[in-house]
């Protein structure tokens, strides 16, 4: 049997969601996508709050017969181990994430960004 790293495109059937996702539209405002450096930085930031993340700098493209629309985001996920374990605990820590998320994404937009026009 064959491994999904020895293959070009597989079917996922089941998916564990991580325990808490942070997203960022950072396209909207950048008008770019964040760089890998910039991503790197902002895993820095976060792993100073948490032990482990994964972090997802995609293009979406939602489309349909009347339209079609691409932002790119960030997405931030947190698996559950890396989580407290009182709702009350995670609630702050997701507070604390979003801000960090926020004040990365500004200073990346602050530094360069692309007008649209």
């Amino acid at each position: 049997m064959r491994s999904n790293l020895d293959t070009l495109a597989f079917a996922v059937h089941e998916q564990s969601p991580p325990a808490l996702e942070v997203r960022v539209n950072f396209g909207i405002y950048a008008g770019r996508e964040a760089t890998p450096a910039e991503i790197d930085d902002l895993a820095e930031q976060l792993l100073e709050k948490v032990s482990s993340v994964s972090i997802v700098s995609e293009e979406r493209h939602e489309i349909d017969d009347h339209s079609e629309a691409s932002i790119h985001q960030v997405r931030i996920e947190i698996p559950s181990d890396s989580l407290p374990e009182e709702q009350v605990r995670r609630e702050e820590l997701a507070g604390r994430l979003i801000e960090t998320a926020e004040r990365w994404a500004g200073a990346c937009i602050a530094e360069r960004h692309v007008d649209i026009a």
